[in-house]
């Protein structure tokens, strides 16, 4: 009995790694399409905090992606997307120096 509940263990902490590496390929190519659009200069992408359960109180897999963009390649500014599961529910920007 303790082989078996050793080996679900197993089984469950690898699908919630798989699960991970595939939210966060996912995110990447979000925010990158994302900053494309906007005509913005990705720097660098970063995994934050994960929850378990969401504002409402509801269980899902939460996760805050933080990433580092330009405008005009000098600056550098922070923006966030959050990931419910595999799919994007909020993109943040903040207020940045455009080029003209």
């Amino acid at each position: 009995m303790d082989n078996l509940l050793g080996i679900l263990a197993l089984a469950i902490l690898g699908y919630l790694f798989w699960q991970q590496r595939r939210q966060s390929e996912l995110a990447q190519q979000f925010i990158t399409q994302r900053c494309q659009q906007l005509g913005l200069q990705l720097l660098s992408v970063a995994r934050g905090s994960h929850r378990l359960k969401d504002d409402a109180g509801n269980w899902c897999w939460q996760t805050l992606y933080l990433f580092e963009f330009s405008a005009d390649g000098a600056d550098a500014y922070e923006g966030c997307a959050t990931f419910r599961g595999l799919r994007p529910v909020q993109f943040y920007v903040p207020p940045h120096h455009m080029p003209g």
